[in-house]
């Protein structure tokens, strides 16, 4: 024998004996109010998910490095594979199925639209990351660059793509949520515009 225990000998199983008891948060997703029983270990994408039957964040990685599973928290990016459900206690969540509530009728969102037009999404599964990313990126930077955008997606990974449609389709998208921005008031001339 070299000395070295059996391998069971290595392993522990831990039982609990109780179950967890479960906090009652609330919080709004996609503009409305929800009231959740939680237990302090869930995650937000859980919540999302099983809870509230949200399912377009998707379950990457589970350790924040692909950004598949990026939200809007109140206004900024988050993987909500690592943000815990009570952390977002009376906050504002917005997934992917809540950006295009601001749209006419049936329409995508620019962002959405852009990826479609550029054929940015291959196998779909990285695709609500990117575009939740994105989002938040154009609602604080109307012109990004093209460093500004790479820096700004450095966080989602794609498998599928070498990511320059991805990036031009943040450029389409860019332009067109420029053209709604409105226009500088005309100058006054002699008391009038």
């Amino acid at each position: 024998m070299s000395g070295q225990g059996d391998a069971t000998d290595r392993l522990y199983t831990i039982t609990r004996r109780e179950p967890v008891d479960r906090v009652m948060t609330s919080i709004t997703v996609n503009g409305a109010g929800h009231r959740i029983a939680v237990r302090p270990y869930d995650v937000l994408l859980d919540v999302l998910r099983e809870q509230l039957n949200l399912t377009g964040s998707r379950r990457g990685c589970d350790m924040g490095t692909c950004g598949c599973c990026t939200v809007i928290l109140d206004g900024r990016p988050v993987l909500s594979c690592l943000t815990l459900a009570l952390e977002a206690e009376g906050s504002h969540v917005t997934t992917i199925e809540g950006i295009a509530h601001h749209e006419e009728a049936g329409e995508l969102h620019p962002v959405q639209q852009a990826f479609v037009d550029q054929g940015a999404s291959q196998c779909g599964f990285c695709t609500p990351g990117f575009i939740m990313t994105a989002v938040s990126l154009l609602e604080t930077t109307a012109s990004p660059t093209e460093t500004e955008i790479r820096e700004a997606i450095s966080g989602n990974m794609c498998r599928c793509t070498g990511y320059l449609s991805i990036i031009a389709a943040i450029q389409q998208a860019a332009a067109v949520l420029r053209q709604r921005l409105p226009s500088p008031a005309e100058p006054l001339t002699g008391g009038r515009r």
